[in-house]
């Protein structure tokens, strides 16, 4: 049987040879056959030269998802073998993780498809109708790979609809217990793949939040803190300072979820760290990640709304060495941005007040539609509004398993920025 094919209108923007992997329903010309929703379909130029295959969805505005260049078959076998080489990928560029993200969807040549490996754990999303016919193939080959403990899946996202699918959620087979203690960077983390956000943890801020180590440290002098002639460690007043955190920074963890930053700013020295979310069962579950790792007599927790909590503050005239700004992603469509930096620029604005002058604020943006020259330009205008002048230390993206295309600024999502922080 012939595979349909898609003929592309000639005026179109050639995004697909630039790496881009969607074809929109503009973009076509003709459809020659008769593709189902979820069949694959040749993509040619309007020449009639083979571009890409790809995954047909007519009830989408991605209309056409590529999965390939090339015109090798697509069986269960190519499933296998592109499931492997993404593993073989993260064993390559992160050999020490056992924990991170295996497939990142269109970045991994594998459109609509997550998976994300939690130790012996497995957590699958599907997000597009090519992926979820050909779910039993995807089952298959994680077993084959990794022969798991579990498998549980969180397709329990709006985006699902888009394609046509109803949301599910649960376990792939056989149950087993959903609170895993993952490994990162030398600490570990207890996460709940079924009641977590996205898949239970967020694996793209690993490097990011690695950045923290010299950042928690040589504080003391700042703090007033300095040796008298024996040796002793004294505070402005002269009393003996005792506590082996001494010279470690004191840190406000904003959108803290289940504590990731808390306990990497901790491990690298930090003398304290408050963690602030609106969830209180995050906040439970921080406590209990500082709890595992010996860390809670330096740690404190506030369940509360971050735009509230951090005006309090400022008017309570409070201030930290380092502040910590992670939020969830606030621009959920492109329709959504401007009311998002309206509120991406508050909490830059506020999170800027409450730190000391030559401190640090850490802050990021999860949301792609978001770009980085944007997301610099809103911290430009929350600073001045803030009379603060910033320098920064270093820009940063997703870590090494969240690859991004080059033709893709939507695989481009996240922006994380370090400033030094200095009253005007």
């Amino acid at each position: 049987m012939s595979i349909p094919r898609a003929f592309l209108i000639k005026s179109r923007k050639r995004r697909l040879e630039q790496g881009h992997p969607w074809v929109y329903p503009g973009e076509i010309e003709r459809i020659e056959g008769e593709p189902l929703g979820g069949d694959i379909v040749h993509i040619l130029n309007h020449d009639g030269h083979f571009l890409a295959q790809g995954f047909y969805n007519p009830v989408s505005q991605l209309v056409i998802r590529v999965i390939s260049y090339s015109e090798k078959t697509i069986d269960e076998d190519l499933f296998l073998e592109k499931i492997q080489r993404a593993w073989r990928r993260r064993q390559w560029l992160l050999p020490a993780a056992s924990s991170c993200r295996v497939v990142h969807g269109e970045a991994d040549f594998l459109p609509g498809l997550i998976i994300d490996k939690y130790e012996d754990v497995l957590v699958v999303q599907i997000l597009a109708l090519g992926m979820e016919v050909r779910r039993q193939w995807i089952i298959n080959a994680l077993k084959k790979i990794f022969n798991p403990r579990g498998i549980y899946e969180r397709s329990d996202v709006s985006v699902r609809r888009l394609e046509g699918l109803e949301e599910r959620v649960g376990f792939v087979e056989a149950a087993f217990d959903t609170q895993i203690t993952l490994l990162e960077n030398e600490l570990k983390i207890m996460v709940d793949v079924a009641e977590g956000q996205k898949t239970g943890y967020f694996f793209d801020q690993r490097e990011n939040r690695a950045s923290l180590k010299p950042l928690m440290t040589g504080w003391g002098e700042k703090h007033g803190i300095t040796k008298d002639k024996e040796g002793c460690l004294r505070d402005a007043r002269g009393k003996e300072i005792k506590n082996p955190f001494w010279d470690g920074a004191e840190v406000l963890d904003c959108f803290s979820h289940t504590g990731s930053f808390m306990l990497h700013a901790c491990l690298y020295g930090a003398k304290r760290v408050t963690c602030l979310d609106i969830s209180e069962k995050a906040m439970e579950m921080a406590k209990r990640n500082a709890l595992l790792n010996g860390f809670l007599h330096r740690t404190d927790f506030v369940a509360a709304n971050a735009f509230d909590f951090l005006r309090e503050q400022v008017k309570d005239k409070k201030t930290w060495d380092v502040v910590i700004l992670d939020p969830p992603a606030f621009a959920k469509n492109r329709q959504a941005l401007e009311g998002a930096l309206r509120g991406y620029k508050e909490i830059n604005l506020q999170g800027m007040k409450l730190v000391r002058d030559g401190g640090i604020l850490v802050t990021a943006s999860c949301s792609y539609h978001l770009s980085a020259a944007r997301f610099l330009k809103m911290i430009q205008e929350a600073a001045t509004d803030a009379h603060k002048v910033l320098r920064l230390v270093e820009f940063r993206r997703a870590g090494k398993d969240h690859p991004v295309l080059l033709g893709s600024e939507e695989t481009d999502y996240l922006k994380f920025a370090i400033y030094e922080v200095y009253d005007r």
